[in-house]
């Protein structure tokens, strides 16, 4: 009798227990459906940039599941889209406030998500905290060493900074020498160094130092117009900006470019961009560097512009067509 008793306060106990466990799935699977919801809303929302009522929407969606870290990491997004740099009003603080305490949340749900980890160092970059930017852009090379793409990301980080900070600018070029040394067979690491050196200061050095890099870019790749293009700029920069220099040091480096531009247009003559160069070089550096050819070198821009123009027409031409025949097939 007594086993009796017990086998049925067993069996009530399981069916309790299983009511229960069903009344909590049921309600875990309505909070879920209800967050999934909410969270299509939003990214709706951020797509359009409407990120106001997008935050809205990604707070109801933790709040019925707050385990979801995307959408912590697109509510710190939707914050940091209203975030203005350099303002220093009491609600811009509250909105850095607010996207960085969402990125920690999705930081701390999914500590080795490269874009979770990336949103915060760019949060912490926009408000010029270089210190915690610094700290979460290398926790990206700890996760991957291998990527070159990441060694670009932190070198762009330190170049943004390295005009004001030396250390920084040592930084930045160690990143860009150690993406070349991972793949030195690449061309586009050589490209990075020189756009770097061009950009980071306005003196003939800066300009020199970046020329070695295109070089080093031709070398491994000598039949790319782009390439020459670039350096054909380059030299044409130095000749240009820096008109203090001494008359036969400017000549060189426009000679220099006037050798590269006619390459990249050699290599491809439909290129348009090495005509409106050379009409550039043309008209700027050499009709002042020698007045008595001026006629003859403002005819000879003349002649590459129009090029120039004709090339670009066709190109826009050709593009118009076939969008017209995607349009009919």
């Amino acid at each position: 009798m007594i086993q009796k008793r017990v086998g049925v306060v067993f069996a009530a106990l399981l069916v309790f227990s299983f009511v229960l466990f069903s009344a909590s799935c049921q309600k875990l699977n309505v909070g879920q459906l209800r967050a999934n919801y909410h969270f299509s809303k939003a990214n709706q929302l951020f797509k359009d940039g409407k990120y106001r009522k997008a935050i809205t929407e990604y707070e109801d969606t933790v709040k019925y599941n707050p385990s979801m870290f995307e959408a912590y990491r697109y509510l710190g997004e939707s914050y940091k889209s209203l975030f203005k740099p350099g303002n220093d009003s009491q609600e811009n603080k509250d909105i850095a406030a607010k996207a960085l305490a969402a990125f920690q949340k999705a930081y701390e749900a999914s500590p080795t998500s490269k874009d979770v980890i990336f949103s915060l160092g760019d949060m912490y970059d926009k408000l010029r905290n270089v210190k915690e930017a610094e700290k979460y852009y290398l926790r990206i090379l700890d996760l991957e060493p291998g990527n070159m793409g990441n060694y670009y990301v932190v070198a762009e980080f330190y170049k943004r900074y390295a005009a004001e900070k030396e250390d920084l600018r040592a930084k930045a070029e160690s990143m860009y020498l150690r993406r070349i040394e991972l793949d030195p067979e690449n061309p586009q690491g050589y490209a990075y160094m020189a756009n770097y050196y061009e950009n980071l200061a306005p003196t003939p050095e800066a300009y020199d130092k970046a020329n070695e890099y295109w070089e080093k870019r031709i070398q491994l790749d000598p039949r790319s117009a782009e390439a020459w293009l670039a350096q054909g700029v380059n030299r044409w920069s130095r000749a240009y900006r820096f008109q203090n220099l001494p008359a036969a040091d400017r000549m060189q480096a426009a000679q220099q470019s006037l050798k590269a531009l006619e390459k990249a247009m050699a290599l491809d003559p439909n290129y348009p961009e090495p005509y409106s160069w050379l009409s550039v070089l043309y008209k700027s550096v050499m009709t002042k560097l020698e007045p008595d050819k001026e006629s003859r070198y403002n005819s000879e821009a003349d002649r590459y512009i129009e090029k120039f123009q004709d090339l670009r027409k066709r190109a826009a031409d050709k593009k118009k067509l076939e969008e017209e025949l995607k349009k009919t097939g």
